[in-house]
């Protein structure tokens, strides 16, 4: 009987208490996340639960790799992506309590070749808070499309980024953008000498005890239990291999596990302290962790969240959860979705690694949540899928190009009119060649873009990647003709919400 009241007790207490060994509400929460991988049709997995400074639950669901059985466990490897911007956010924190330099520091003091749209004004103003809130004035993963799978250098993509079009006026909305983080990279590499990489090690994660995480996928050649990145098409899996992102590492380039993110949550909770150690300051923790570009929230109907303010501070996104603050972010990588959330004040944690493009983060973030806080009985994975599968039907780019497409058409000009190379603003050259008697596509430094042009209609082929890629699939290029039928140009129709080829606008050399 005894033992029976103490199992109720526990139960009952658990959301207020640290748990160090598996409880009922506990394995409410496995079996749920179990039935959620399957419904979600991810590979596999890893979530881990933090509470009052300890990793109290670690769940681990499908394979590493569909069609094998190796299981993933807490230390299993995937990339984490742009959960790493909270990194470089604190490691930009360490060099300001370091007196290197400062928040408000113009980009240009330190990079003098930087530039945006062209504007001496603009340019010369960004500053490093600028960079790290998304409040430049470039648009949400714009010119993504310029460091994509290219292997050029951090400079180059930041040169490049000077090309891009403006979106709103400066500091007076949001655009999500990577480039801004490999720009605050190239400065943290800038002031101290080293790379982004030799920074986090020396400074976060060796500190910390994350000696699973890596900076680069160069180093998993020499590294175990690694998960496998997956694409999906027609509905089913498919292994891709890992993108080193170790040149544009600042703004997703860690891979981790659940035991070393658990870890870094557990640090952020303790505002920065590591034991006897202040790693970062209370003003430093204050200043990532407070709205500099704030999102607007429909105060007249209710939210699932519960939400009453959202936005975005220096490498987290900010907001609140039932009325308690939430502080987090999530990753996109090829072939693997993560998340990383917090609620400070219950000194609560979530993390979600997966290693599909179908993935469950939020649905699993928000049914902890609601399990630990007591905040509501939803049943985040099925009205996520569902509105995930809504949202899918309703994407109708693709099949309206393949629906107005028109047979028996013939292009304007021969072949070899179209042969020569493009300059792009944003990216440089462009190449169309005619090799074994077909038109081929080549990327200046990003040989794995090459693909095959197959005539589709009038002046427009359809993209034949050589190989799959996880963000796009079907595409066309239009090839521009003048009234003299002189090839001016071409233009792109990649449909996907990440990779913007359409950005490009290559212009024929003459």
């Amino acid at each position: 009987m005894k033992k029976t009241l103490l199992a109720l007790f526990l139960s009952f207490q658990f959301i207020h208490t640290a748990i160090s060994q598996q409880s009922p509400e506990l394995d409410k929460l496995d079996q749920y996340f179990e039935k959620m991988v399957k419904d979600w049709d991810v590979p596999s997995a890893s979530i881990g639960i933090v509470k009052d400074g300890e990793l109290i639950f670690t769940g681990n669901y499908g394979t590493k790799e569909t069609g094998k059985s190796d299981k993933p466990d807490e230390n299993t490897l995937y990339a984490i992506a742009s959960n790493s911007k909270a990194f470089t956010a604190s490691l930009l924190g360490i060099l300001v309590q370091e007196d290197k330099l400062n928040w408000n520091d113009r980009v240009k003091d330190h990079l003098p070749y930087f530039s945006l749209f062209d504007d001496p004004w603009i340019s010369s103003q960004v500053t490093i808070r600028d960079l790290l809130s998304h409040r430049v004035g470039l648009g949400t993963f714009s010119g993504d499309v310029i460091w994509y799978k290219n292997e050029g250098s951090a400079e180059d993509f930041i040169r490049r980024a000077g090309k891009l079009p403006q979106a709103y006026d400066f500091r007076s909305g949001y655009g999500y953008s990577n480039l801004m983080y490999i720009t605050a990279g190239e400065i943290i590499q800038k002031v101290t000498g080293k790379s982004w990489g030799e920074n986090v090690k020396e400074r976060i994660l060796q500190p910390l005890g994350m000696d699973r995480t890596l900076t680069t996928a160069k180093a998993l050649e020499n590294t175990d239990n690694v998960a496998t990145p997956h694409g999906r098409e027609d509905e089913k899996n498919f292994p891709i291999a890992f993108e080193d992102w170790e040149t544009i590492a600042a703004t997703g380039g860690l891979i981790s596990s659940v035991k070393d993110i658990s870890k870094w949550m557990i640090f952020n909770m303790d505002h920065g302290i590591l034991g006897q150690d202040t790693l970062l300051t209370k003003q430093t923790r204050n200043m990532v962790w407070t709205l500099h570009n704030v999102f607007p929230v429909d105060h007249t109907v209710k939210n699932d969240l519960g939400r009453h303010f959202s936005g975005y501070g220096l490498g987290w996104t900010i907001g609140d959860f039932h009325g308690k603050m939430m502080v987090g972010h999530t990753g996109g990588y090829d072939g693997m979705i993560t998340a990383v959330t917090m609620i400070p004040d219950e000194k609560l944690g979530v993390v979600v690694l997966t290693n599909g493009h179908q993935s469950p983060i939020m649905a699993a973030t928000y049914y902890a949540l609601d399990r630990f806080l007591g905040t509501g009985d939803k049943d985040w994975s099925s009205d996520m899928l569902k509105r995930r599968s809504e949202n899918e039907k309703e994407d109708k780019r693709v099949a309206d190009i393949k629906k107005t497409r028109i047979s028996g058409t013939k292009a304007s000009v021969a072949k070899d009119k179209l042969v020569g190379k493009y300059q792009s603003d944003i990216y440089g050259l462009i190449e169309v060649k005619y090799e074994n008697e077909k038109l081929r596509l080549y990327f200046e430094d990003a040989p794995r873009l090459s693909a095959s042009l197959e005539h589709w209609h009038f002046d427009t082929y359809e993209i034949k990647w050589d190989e799959k890629h996880a963000w796009f699939d079907f595409g066309t290029l239009q090839f521009l003709i003048n009234n003299k039928l002189e090839v001016h140009g071409m233009e792109f129709n990649v449909p996907n919400d990440d990779i913007f080829f359409e950005e490009l606008k290559p212009k024929k050399i003459k």
